[in-house]
């Protein structure tokens, strides 16, 4: 267990400085890559790793407000494949507009989310266990909603991915805003000094008179929205729903996370280092690939950046407790 909430003026410098550290590798990196890999450093490049992170970087918002919380939720990819499949169904099936369609997969998102957080503290249980469980049922769900089958959609959700902004789509600047206002809720909002609050030291806070069991099941439920929200996302992108799809989508959000300097152990992090994460992660899966990298070799190598930052992580937790 942390300790106690650092101020809002050291916390803000820590962030500060946190940022600075992050925007150096990531410029370490384009440096690095511009010189070793063919046609990096292009506006047309820069403009594909943008318009290939939104559903990413907004799933990667939801996570950051759980880690900071102390919990874990391994189920968001699950949540992306139950709720673009849904979306599908509404859309081919129900033929329903494309609104209602979207309503009806962000509530699914936000039921599931609901329901992780509800487990964890009604009955007490590692969010880790819970999480694992709904990210099996979501998935098995997936395919009996879809029979296994991808559903192939049209432009009638491709449109939202397809309009661009000076080479920027519209989901870009989505996850852009939410990454502003989630960011300013837990530097400026009683809310988000209570996720803090509730990942430093949870039994403090509930003295303190936070109502910390309504604090996660919140976060949870926001953590699933932002999963049904970048299945939207994956599904115009791809003009598509297929219930595999967020496969593998935890881990990366997790990594992300991390990365941008959240703590596992809860209590210290930022949105917005969260989305450098995010950035960190694209840019090296883009600049390997240009490097004629194969899957495995890019996978093994981010895989080794992650646990890099989580030792990190750790010899930084130990340093700030001395």
């Amino acid at each position: 267990m942390q300790g106690a909430t650092a101020s809002p003026k050291a916390a803000w410098k820590a962030q500060i400085a946190n940022s600075l550290g992050l925007l150096v590798v990531l410029g370490v990196l384009i440096g690095f890559f511009t010189v070793k890999a063919d046609h990096f450093l292009t506006v047309q490049n820069f403009s594909t790793i943008a318009n290939q992170i939104p559903d990413s970087a907004i799933l990667a918002i939801g996570m950051t407000y759980v880690l900071l919380i102390g919990g874990i939720d391994l189920s968001v990819g699950s949540v992306v494949g139950v709720s673009g499949s849904l979306l599908g169904l509404a859309l081919l099936s129900w033929h329903c507009s494309l609104g209602v369609a979207i309503l009806l997969c962000l509530a699914t998102g936000l039921l599931m989310g609901f329901l992780n957080g509800f487990l964890t503290v009604k009955f007490a249980l590692p969010s880790f266990i819970v999480t694992l469980g709904m990210l099996e049922a979501g998935r098995g769900l997936a395919y009996l909603l879809t029979n296994s089958q991808t559903q192939y959609i049209g432009k009638s959700v491709e449109q939202l991915s397809s309009a661009k902004v000076v080479g920027l789509t519209l989901p870009f600047f989505l996850a852009l805003f939410l990454t502003v206002i989630a960011q300013i809720v837990l530097q400026r909002t009683s809310f988000g000094r209570h996720v803090l609050a509730v990942g430093s030291n949870e039994e403090a806070s509930r003295l303190s008179g936070i109502q910390t069991k309504r604090v996660k099941v919140v976060v949870f439920s926001l953590c699933g929205l932002m999963a049904a929200l970048a299945s939207v996302i994956n599904v115009s992108r791809l003009a598509s729903a297929d219930p595999n799809g967020g496969t593998g989508y935890e881990l990366q959000a997790i990594a992300a996370v991390v990365i941008g300097g959240t703590s596992l152990l809860g209590g210290r992090g930022s949105v917005v280092g969260s989305v450098f994460g995010v950035l960190i992660i694209a840019v090296l899966g883009n600049g390997l690939a240009g490097m004629g990298a194969q899957e495995p070799h890019k996978r093994l190598i981010t895989g080794l950046v992650i646990i890099l930052a989580v030792i990190f992580d750790i010899y930084r937790a130990r340093l700030a407790q001395k």
